[in-house]
């Protein structure tokens, strides 16, 4: 691997909350205000927590960004980020920045970091978990397993395709959700594709690659997609390690965090199908002899996007062999969540990766690179949001 590190290139102006019509004001507005509702509804929380999640939905409304107040171990690095924000509107900031700066909020407010009855207490775990209720996402997954193709090839580019549609089952937007109980239509799905570079990561692969992580994004459906994908890499001998990187606390509602691959595990050894618990007992081994495994980092829950990563995760990333970045979120803090030309390339927006990467996301915000001439105007004249409802997908390669 070469020890030159591409730098980012000049980026176009970021994405805003403040732009009317936009799927970012829209989120501020409408979307995050009703998420913290939900939160209510979804916990017994005591008065005092209720109190601060209803303040923090009226700060969104009709007030001005706050700093971190709690006595918490990231406190200070929150706050020095937020300095030029404070006391603006949630409606006048970067957008990626403001998403990430207000689900730290949230854990504020629930008390998540304080040493009392709710510290570490997930605001989200009943609705992740409700996701892994036998007649829910497992049930998908027994069903697309019983039609898995045969050949390695033809299995490798169903999976890979069952873990992209797997990242439109997203808690923090019910409104692309898919239902979990049904596996994804990998075949009729392939015309939303709009970038697929599955068969060229086949090609790369087959040369049993010593090591593949994955930069996980949500729990649910897509996470147990994503685990038969890694007991499929490893069976077929396409690497010899799996390492998932995971959120180390909640972010973005269903973002996924290493008890939620346990819950995943348990959940699956419930489901009545040979396949499903001959899956989980190959993972199981496969985290014993230290060949799957889970890490967790701080940068993957701040507001700072990729190009900005700590050279202690870079140096990490730059060991694998191939990184597997998945969802939405994940693909604008590699792109910088700007106002890009669809047409420009995806090298040029991803090349300051450190390692070759293969990124897998459906599309829920306004940003797009890789697309052909003329790709971006034919969408918009067909679905005015096709950017951002969920219903098309890449597959996007950058080999380094």
């Amino acid at each position: 691997m070469s020890d030159h590190k591409p730098r980012m290139p000049s980026l176009p102006p970021v994405l805003m909350t403040s732009e009317p019509g936009s799927f970012a004001y829209n989120t501020f507005a409408q979307r995050d205000p009703r998420l913290l509702d939900d939160i209510v509804a979804w916990n017994d929380y005591s008065p005092e927590i209720i109190a601060a999640l209803c303040a923090l939905r009226d700060e969104l409304t009709s007030g001005v960004i706050q700093p971190l107040r709690e006595n918490a171990p990231d406190r200070e690095d929150w706050n020095t980020s937020a300095r030029e924000q404070i006391g603006k509107s949630w409606l006048a900031v970067p957008w990626y920045w403001a998403e990430a700066y207000f689900y730290r909020r949230i854990l504020e407010a629930v008390r998540y970091f304080q040493p009392d009855p709710l510290y570490r207490r997930d605001p989200y775990a009943s609705q992740k978990l409700a996701e892994l209720e036998p007649d829910a996402a497992p049930r998908a997954l027994v069903s697309f397993l019983e039609h898995l193709p045969k050949t390695a090839p033809d299995a490798f580019r169903a999976l890979m395709h069952a873990s992209l549609w797997g990242n439109r089952t997203d808690l923090s937007y019910a409104e692309v959700r898919d239902d979990s109980q049904h596996a994804p239509a990998v075949d009729r799905e392939r015309a939303n594709v709009l970038v697929d570079d599955t068969a060229p990561v086949w090609d790369y692969l087959r040369a049993a690659r010593a090591r593949i992580d994955f930069v996980c994004d949500n729990a649910g459906p897509e996470l147990l997609f994503d685990l038969a994908l890694a007991d499929f890499l490893l069976r077929a001998r396409l690497t010899q390690k799996i390492v998932w990187h995971l959120k180390p606390q909640p972010f973005f509602v269903s973002d996924t965090m290493p008890p939620d691959v346990s819950d995943a595990l348990d959940a699956l050894t419930k489901a009545r199908a040979p396949e499903i618990q001959q899956l989980v007992s190959r993972l199981r081994e496969a985290m014993g002899q230290k060949r799957f495994v889970l890490t967790d980092h701080p940068f993957w829950v701040s507001g700072s996007f990729f190009h900005a990563m700590p050279a202690d995760l870079q140096a990490t990333l730059a060991q694998a062999n191939l990184v597997i970045l998945k969802g939405d979120a994940n693909y604008r803090r590699l792109v910088g969540d700007c106002h890009w030309d669809p047409t420009t390339l995806f090298e040029v927006a991803a090349g300051h990766f450190p390692a070759t990467l293969v990124a897998l996301r459906t599309l829920k915000a306004e940003l797009i690179v890789g697309l052909k001439p003329g790709e971006a105007e034919r969408l918009q004249a067909q679905d005015p949001a096709w950017r951002v409802n969920g219903k098309r997908g890449v597959i996007q390669f950058l080999r380094k």
